[in-house]
């Protein structure tokens, strides 16, 4: 097992158990403890883990919010093939969302050139990233940009939202769950993620497995606004049935 293999098992086993433990994680994973410290201490760097006494904890048990840089760095070659799955789901022209999130960039960065579409993004990076492609025609919406996520909120946002009808809106989410539907930490965020799900025909969520199972602060939709949820190969046969009884197809990229 590789590094970086490594140390997204001891993340997926620290949000599925609430905390790892030096001493488990090296036996489970046939390493040193040395090994695993270095590993916990890469996880922290990254803002996904924080370090306690013996072991570590997921930020987000302890209210925390990864930075959109932290979680860039994390489940990258899962997030690369769920955007690749996502472009089948494009239209040949008209009208999508791209919400704000690293996974949800991926499709933005794979948008094929033969694709005539006007794009609407809360991301100001995502922005700067497709104006520059004739295809495309890119809406920015407005609004207070949160640091912690480079994602546009409050009335700027809301209000050309309440006016919009798109094809499909590609959606990130913090936690999706089959008992709580889609939530994040955000209250703001999770009020334009609603929005956003209100003015699609079609709502494709784009989550690695990471992402499955956890709950947050702030909902924003039910499993049943989601017409397809595009995830990675991690995901077991078991959640993918609960999740397909509360209304998505589901696709293990």
């Amino acid at each position: 097992m590789y590094a970086q293999e490594r140390q997204q098992e001891i993340l997926r086993r620290a949000r599925l158990a609430g905390r790892v433990d030096v001493v488990t994680l090296a036996e489970a994973l046939a390493v040193t403890t040395e090994t695993i410290r270095r590993d916990l201490t890469v996880l922290e760097r990254a803002g996904v883990l924080r370090r306690v006494h013996g072991g570590a904890i997921p930020v987000e048990r302890l209210g925390f919010e990864p930075a959109v840089a932290a979680r860039d760095v994390v489940m990258t070659e899962e997030k690369e093939r769920i955007g690749k799955a996502a472009l089948a789901e494009l239209p040949e022209d008209g009208a999508i969302i791209i919400d704000a999130g690293t996974t949800t960039g991926r499709l933005a960065e794979a948008i094929p050139a033969d694709r005539e579409l006007t794009v609407v993004v809360n991301s100001p990076p995502l922005a700067t990233l497709l104006a520059g492609r004739a295809n495309l025609t890119v809406i920015m919406l407005g609004g207070r940009v949160r640091g912690r996520t480079l994602a546009t909120v409050d009335d700027g946002a809301l209000r050309p939202l309440a006016r919009l009808n798109v094809d499909v809106a590609f959606m990130g989410t913090n936690g999706c769950s089959p008992t709580r539907g889609l939530t994040t930490p955000d209250p703001a965020e999770a009020a334009v993620k609603r929005e956003m799900v209100e003015a699609a025909r079609r709502t494709v969520l784009l989550a690695d497995h990471t992402k499955i199972g956890d709950v947050h602060f702030a909902a924003f939709a039910a499993l049943s606004d989601i017409d397809l949820l595009i995830t990675d190969t991690g995901l077991d046969d078991r959640m993918v049935a609960q999740l397909r009884a509360g209304g998505p197809e589901v696709i293990r990229a």
